[in-house]
């Protein structure tokens, strides 16, 4: 079949997300869409994967896109007649300890908030099922009956056949080679046949997606790792529908096939294979046998199932998967190059994800714009960190070791660290400061006492540092501190038409006079809550952005990307300038030692920015806060930002300022009822329901993104809306994603959680939901309680912050 000198859409990679993104762009948008396979589809890494589907992830919306892929998978050979392999067989997952038990209650109480079955058994109760299986060390397990197994190239070739049923045009044989780029947008796509000149292009070319990618100046930072799994022959005595079984605590999983068992693992010590380009002729390939390498699973996989001492290997296979640095899969608007998706790095996963996938990024590149909360794996996480080759290897490395480790709460990265440090890490480490990473940059986590060892010590109960903060939390309530922000994402919008164009952008009314800031999201066009940032007017043509550390890529690249025509110039300026946060009662008192400015509420009242003069530097002063005390961010050239610290310092001895970590930033929020960004508020959440419009300039006669969606909505009963949730028992440890009963019945679930000291009660936020309205009658007459680890607990709902409702403290 002869190339065609145009498409609409490339899809370049004949996998399982090439051909489901394919398959749902040309079914559910009538795209004029063609599919480039360098080989044969499936022949990259889709024919040699395990086949194993599971649906329960952390996120809600990640959850949506495997579930979406099962009810795909069951269908589809009724609209293709090809069989997909698919057997819903369910999933045990074993635990053999208590750590990982409670991880099982939290993960049930995660399900059912999710809206997902299922179940803890007692060993007894997985004997009965799996009676090949030793049980005598099991504490209990899991059980999701809706999990499963399929075929993957079955899959994948009734994807494609769906795919051509439906109009698009899938090529093999055909090599992608380079693109042709006109103002940072791909015009054409050059291959061995032909070239064919596209509106979009979608990279779903597995392992080698960050060659692909480079070819158009687009970092995919992935890894391919050897990943090994054996065949074995018919054992006697296992029944065709025994249910998949994941045993985390060895390492290893099984799946029932032809009468034998699939068996494989995760070993803490995985072997990378090239950091160089993977060759192109790697079709249908796999590496030798490496015995010795997976003779650690061997020997844990026969203490779990005995009869496999005796069972013959059919066949073993070892060959390379793509893995991530923070295994989450790989997907987006490529920022470097907005007319280029990725759909890549699927860390295993890319079985059970393909269906969803296919969906979500199928709608992503047709609208320009995620249909769900798909932050965890949207490719504008990364940074330019992540082009560093070794770094992402080392790290990708280390996740793949912990693919099956326990999830303790808040546990840190070890590898490549330190690798981007603020002025002050020496200074904060003679504080002991036990440092956190955050998209590369050493913070401040907490601060460890004299006589406690300076380090996390993790647990599934409150962790060795719950004391320390908590005393750093009631300094800053009491004194004064000061936080490095210093990794703070800053940029600056200049020119003319810098004004015009974030009156667009901004919900908010960002157009105030110059020394005025402004807090504000940025909406999608539902509405929905793209980012959470602050805006200062430094000049008449110049802004200052402020956002959160994480979200440096995402931020700036979607501000571009909706910046209309005009005089302006986006520059991100993050390593220019350190950040000291000086806030508690006491800050204005430090402060005006430091400074000859008038730092008064009438000289300087919040809200407002000012260049003020300390020790010798120039420095930008942001009245605002985020802990819900009086204070200021000290934006500093980050040269200087050493000098200014150590002036506050020296200054606030008398005040007994100290240096305060982000885990107590986080426990003052939470008192104070401030929103964090990707939990509380997302992409799927708009300010209405989050208790935001007050920050909406709906009443100003203007057009901003996603007004229309705001509109059509207004006036009408909300179905959602975002509350706070205090309890009183103190072994309540809330961390997001525990149940809302209302009245005994579902009501939503948190989406963050945490301590807060000063009122002594566990705090959690979550959106309380109800299809025929959230009125303030209906949220005022219920009970309620949250699920933490699959207990009910008594809670008390308040939709005011729980600490300081006034204000007073932080405005004068």
């Amino acid at each position: 079949m002869t190339l065609p000198e145009r498409a609409e859409i490339v899809v370049i990679g004949g996998g399982i997300i090439g051909c489901s993104t394919a398959y749902h762009l040309a079914r559910d948008h009538k795209a004029d869409v063609v599919l480039l396979e360098q080989g044969k589809l499936t022949s990259g890494s889709t024919w040699h994967a395990a086949g194993l589907v599971g649906q329960l992830r952390s996120s809600a919306s990640i959850t949506r896109v495997l579930k979406y892929s099962v009810d795909l998978y069951k269908q589809l050979k009724s609209e293709t007649g090809l069989e997909t392999g698919w057997k819903m067989s369910g999933c045990l997952r074993l635990a053999t300890n208590q750590d990982r038990w409670t991880e099982y209650r939290r993960l049930a109480t995660t399900a059912r908030s999710f809206g997902m079955e299922m179940h803890l058994l007692s060993p007894e109760e997985v004997k009965a099922m799996w009676p090949l299986m030793d049980v005598a060390d099991l504490v209990g397990a899991s059980w999701l009956p809706t999990d499963g197994q399929a075929s993957p190239s079955d899959i994948t070739q009734s994807l494609a056949k769906g795919a051509r049923m439906h109009g698009a045009k899938l090529h093999e044989g055909v090599e992608v080679t380079g693109f042709d780029l006109t103002g940072g947008r791909i015009t054409a796509v050059r291959t061995s046949k032909g070239n064919i000149a596209c509106e979009k292009v979608v990279n779903c070319a597995g392992q080698w997606a960050r060659q692909v990618g480079a070819m158009a100046g687009i970092n995919v930072p992935l890894q391919p790792v050897k990943h090994q799994y054996i065949i074995t022959e018919t054992i006697p005595g296992l029944a065709t529908d025994a249910p998949t079984i994941r045993d985390p605590d060895r390492r290893t999983y099984f799946k029932e096939e032809v009468g034998g068992l699939v068996m494989g693992g995760y070993e803490p010590n995985p072997q990378a294979w090239t950091m160089d380009d993977v060759p192109s002729e790697w079709e249908f390939r796999l590496f030798d046998d490496d015995f010795d390498h997976f003779e650690q699973h061997m020997e844990q996989a026969m203490a779990r199932i005995p009869a496999l001492a005796d069972a013959g290997v059919k066949q073993m296979i070892n060959g390379p998967e793509s893995f991530t640095p923070d295994g989450n899969f790989i997907m987006g608007a490529a920022p470097e190059c907005s007319n280029m998706f990725v759909g890549a790095g699927f860390n295993a996963f890319g079985i059970a994800a393909g269906g969803g996938a296919g969906w979500v990024l199928a709608e992503w590149v047709a609208s320009g714009e995620a249909p769900l909360d798909l932050w965890v794996v949207d490719i504008r996480r990364f940074s330019n960190l992540h082009r560093d080759r070794q770094w992402v290897c080392d790290r990708t490395l280390e996740a793949y070791g912990k693919h099956y480790t326990i999830g303790f709460p808040h546990e840190e990265y070890e590898s490549g660290r330190p690798s981007i440090v603020s002025p002050l890490f020496e200074r904060l480490k003679s504080h002991r400061a036990v440092f956190g990473s955050k998209l590369g940059w050493e913070r401040p986590n907490w601060f460890a006492p004299e006589g406690m060892e300076a380090r996390d010590v993790y647990s599934m109960g409150r962790q060795n540092w719950f004391g320390p903060v908590g005393n750093e939390h009631r300094h800053v309530r009491e004194k004064v501190g000061v936080f490095d922000q210093s990794s703070f994402a800053k940029y600056e919008l200049t020119g003319a038409d810098a004004s015009k164009a974030l009156d667009w952008i901004c919900a908010n009314d960002v157009t105030k006079p110059t020394g005025r800031l402004t807090y504000s999201q940025l909406l999608n066009s539902r509405g929905g809550i793209e980012a959470d940032l602050t805006v200062a007017r430094i000049s008449e043509d110049k802004f200052y952005i402020v956002t959160g550390t994480g979200y440096r890529t995402h931020d700036q690249a979607w501000i571009a990307d909706h910046l209309p025509e005009g005089d302006l110039v986006l520059t991100d300026i993050t390593e220019d300038w350190g950040t000291l946060s000086l806030m508690g009662p006491l800050a204005r008192e430090v402060l005006s030692k430091v400074t000859d400015a008038d730092v008064s509420n009438s000289g300087f009242p919040f809200g407002h920015v000012k260049e003020i003069n300390i020790a010798g530097h120039m420095v930008r002063a942001l009245r605002v806060t985020y802990v819900g005390e009086l204070g200021w961010e000290l934006h500093v050239p980050i040269g200087a930002t050493g000098s200014v610290f150590d002036a506050l310092m020296t200054a606030g001895a008398e005040q007994d300022i100290r240096p305060v970590g982000y885990r107590a930033i986080e426990s003052l929020r939470l008192e104070k009822g401030y929103r964090a960004w990707a939990s509380d508020i997302t992409p799927n959440d708009t300010p209405f329901e989050a208790g935001l419009g007050w920050a909406v300039k709906m009443r100003k006669n203007t057009s901003f993104m996603g007004r229309p969606s705001l509109e059509a909505v207004s006036g009408q009963p909300l179905t959602k809306r975002l509350a706070g949730f205090t309890v009183d028992d103190p072994d309540a440890v809330l961390l997001g994603r525990e149940t809302i009963l209302r009245n005994g019945e579902f009501a939503g679930y948190l989406t963050s959680g945490g301590y807060g000291y000063t009122i002594g009660k566990g705090i959690g936020y979550g959106y309380v939901r109800n299809e025929t309205g959230v009125s303030d009658d209906y949220l005022a007459a219920g009970t309620y309680e949250l699920v933490v680890a699959n207990e009910n607990v008594p809670a008390l709902i308040g939709m005011t912050a729980f600490f300081d409702p006034s204000n007073a403290r932080i405005r004068t």
